[in-house]
């Protein structure tokens, strides 16, 4: 499916040692986004990601050392955001967020940026159509909990990385939170700013951690990030740490506490 409107689109790929797949990924969605800017956020990688991203057509954001997702997705967005354009015109209207590791099925995310465009959401979150690998969800169900806990939201997806939103809520939501907790602040802070959220069930894939011993590690680093976010948004706070966080519709829904 392409989406309705790709010339005023910006698709950010967050990526680390994805060198396998991230010209997958490229090709998948400049094929269903002919129109849209691509970038990759690199951290850092030591496998050729950077270069395989370039070579694929790609504009590429990268630091000499690892700063987790949500640094190196924020520098990447800032970087977008003072990027003149084409022409001059300045940024897209639209920003969809993926992950590097998606390969072929990266052209699937076309409703998210549909349902942005057409007012249904103002931020839109895939949800995969199929569950591969994973742990036992204590990480998933922790990163719920905390969106529920500070926004009041209950979301289905809440640490999918595959997201469309329009520009004046990617600017609200910034800077990301630290490395794995930055979709986890993006929903709150989103929420919070009186955003409408929206998940949608897409067919994905991706390469995903197993019940291994390098899975275990990397979900208990994700819980320590969830905790994190829900520590630095205590009180009201948005991403910049301050309070409170005035709502586009004119309240806060949810919990804060």
């Amino acid at each position: 499916m392409e989406s309705s409107k790709t010339n005023s689109l910006a698709v950010l790929i967050a990526a680390r040692n994805e060198a396998d797949v991230i010209a997958a990924t490229i090709g998948s969605l400049r094929e269903a986004f002919p129109g849209a800017v691509l970038w990759v956020a690199d951290d850092a990688s030591d496998d050729g990601t950077a270069d395989a991203a370039m070579a694929a057509g790609a504009k590429v954001v990268s630091r000499g050392k690892p700063h987790g997702k949500g640094g190196n997705m924020t520098a990447c967005a800032e970087a977008m955001l003072s990027d003149p354009g084409r022409d001059g015109e300045g940024p897209p209207d639209c920003v969809l967020l993926c992950d590097g590791d998606l390969g072929a099925s990266a052209g699937h995310l076309a409703p998210l940026v549909d349902a942005v465009e057409a007012g249904e959401c103002d931020l839109a979150v895939a949800m995969f159509a199929k569950r591969v690998g994973g742990g036992f969800g204590f990480a998933l169900g922790f990163s719920a909990w905390v969106i529920r806990r500070r926004c009041g939201a209950e979301p289905q997806a809440p640490i999918s990385g595959q997201r469309a939103m329009k520009l004046d809520v990617l600017r609200r939501v910034l800077p990301f939170a630290p490395a794995y907790g930055m979709e986890t602040g993006m929903t709150i802070d989103a929420v919070r700013a009186g955003y409408r959220l929206g998940e949608y069930e897409i067919d994905l894939a991706h390469k995903a951690t197993g019940k291994s011993i390098k899975g275990f590690i990397h979900r208990f680093r994700q819980l320590l990030d969830f905790a994190r976010v829900w520590w630095a948004r205590r009180g009201g706070r948005g991403p910049d740490g301050k309070r409170p966080v005035e709502s586009v519709a004119g309240s806060r829904p949810g919990a804060t506490g």
